[in-house]
């Protein structure tokens, strides 16, 4: 039996930074495949994932068809280079810190809309 789905968005996710990060990926990808890792990445979903079964499926729908758009505008084999990588580092254990980061980054983006929101409506 293969990787389970949850395991191949992660590699993918993971692969799709990994080339965002590197300066061989064209420009318009790496602004894309941004918005991908970033969603993929981000705790925040446009469906909760507490929302049952449609909480799931956003992560599985979406990202594998933004991955897909990626893989059409990066070379193939950049894209598998970073897929390699990727797959390799799945063993590692999670990065919390990160997760604190985007997390940290998510409530100061929502603390400064509400902000805002707050001026402009009183």
């Amino acid at each position: 039996m293969g990787p389970s789905l949850a395991h191949r968005i992660r590699v993918e996710a993971h692969a799709v930074w990994l080339a965002v990060r590197d300066r061989r990926t064209p420009l318009h990808a790496r602004l894309f495949g941004l918005l991908i890792a970033a969603y993929a990445l981000s705790p925040i979903d446009l469906i909760p994932d507490f929302v049952p079964i449609l909480g799931l499926l956003d992560e599985a729908v979406l990202i594998p068809l933004g991955v897909w758009v990626f893989e059409k505008m990066v070379p193939a084999a950049l894209l598998a280079e970073h897929r390699a990588h990727a797959e390799r580092a799945s063993d590692r254990p999670i990065a919390w810190g990160g997760i604190l980061i985007v997390g940290a980054l998510w409530a100061l983006g929502a603390w400064a809309v509400w902000t805002v929101a707050v001026h402009f409506y009183d």
